[in-house]
């Protein structure tokens, strides 16, 4: 559609006809000499004396042109433009955390594929249910967090989710270390998390222990990514029944996930469980995008003024051919009274 930048400068439109009413005419003074026998010389000398004042005296030309050349200029001045279709670009509208545990525990074989009767470790149930999990979520900018005896960045946030399953891929147990250091993961996500635009901040944290070696304590690293506007889901896997340093502490994934106003779930030792554990973040986390509207817009200001100016300079051309043209009949009328009043 078209429209004006500045559609108050029309306001300008009537200005030369106030001018032209209310101020006053222009005059000029010359200096002169008084002479009371001026007519006697002027009829012997057989020249007709002008008026004292000159009045300009415009033609039908530039009264037509003159309004249509100001015109011109307060359109141009009120800078006409297009406006083009609008142009949408979809933007990630969340982060999306995924911090996993790669500690010695998670190689433990006690994950069973219910349709294959599959056996494998923690680990390789995790990739195949996490590499699903991603490929659902497009319009999401997904990074990966590695943690073990201490947390590590393993993939930046990134729209790029194939690079993010190949990074998944070559996760190998222990080589974050032999522990498990929850309260460091969730610290190290705030710090990747905490300067992005993204209008929700999200962090799926998934464990098979219990915080050994953090330098923070879970629960203070749980409060911090609340004052950051993060949300941590948390998921325990494995047996809660064994003991020591590799059961899994559900209680205080609990705490972590209500502090931060996320949810707490439990996978035992089916990969059918774990998957479901994710397709039900994936539905309490839809998909959302980022509308960002562009409407382009074209400038036309220059076509009023190219006209007007063209206009302008094409009445002056002709106006001095016209005198060209007149030109050698007043030297022939000059000369023609100069024999007329030499005889």
């Amino acid at each position: 559609m078209w429209k004006f930048d500045l559609p108050s400068l029309f306001l300008l439109l009537p200005l030369p006809a106030l001018v032209w009413w209310l101020a006053p005419a222009y005059r000029t003074t010359a200096p002169a000499v008084r002479m009371p026998f001026f007519q006697e010389m002027a009829d012997a000398a057989g020249e007709k004396p002008a008026p004292g004042g000159v009045r300009l005296r415009r033609n039908w030309l530039q009264r037509l042109l003159m309004p249509l050349i100001w015109t011109l200029l307060v359109i141009a001045a009120a800078k006409p433009v297009y406006v083009e279709a609008p142009i949408t670009r979809d933007e990630p509208a969340r982060d999306l955390m995924l911090a996993i545990d790669l500690s010695q525990s998670m190689s433990a074989r006690d994950f069973v594929s219910a349709a294959s009767g599959e056996r494998m470790d923690r680990l390789t149930a995790v990739r195949r249910v996490v590499a699903d999990f991603i490929a659902k979520r497009k319009s999401d900018r997904i990074g990966l967090i590695v943690f073990g005896e201490a947390a590590y960045p393993q993939a930046p946030l990134t729209l790029d989710h194939d690079s993010v399953l190949i990074l998944l891929d070559q996760m190998q147990i222990g080589m974050a270390g032999p522990r498990t250091a929850i309260g460091d993961a969730i610290g190290l996500a705030v710090k990747l998390m905490d300067k992005t635009p993204a209008l929700e901040k999200v962090l799926i944290l998934l464990t098979d222990g219990n915080d050994t070696s953090s330098a923070i304590p879970p629960q203070r690293a749980a409060e911090i990514a609340k004052d950051h506007r993060i949300v941590v889901h948390t998921i325990g896997i494995g047996d809660p029944a064994t003991t020591g340093e590799d059961k899994v502490d559900l209680d205080a994934l609990e705490r972590i996930a209500k502090t931060t106003g996320g949810r707490s779930f439990h996978a035992l030792g089916a990969q059918e469980d774990l998957a479901a554990v994710y397709t039900t973040l994936d539905k309490i986390t839809p998909g959302t995008v980022k509308r960002e509207v562009y409407r382009p817009q074209r400038d036309f200001f220059w076509i009023p003024l190219a006209v007007a100016l063209g206009l302008l300079t094409a009445y002056h051309v002709l106006a001095l051919l016209i005198a060209m043209a007149r030109a050698p009949r007043r030297r022939l009328h000059a000369e023609i009274n100069e024999v007329t009043h030499g005889n």
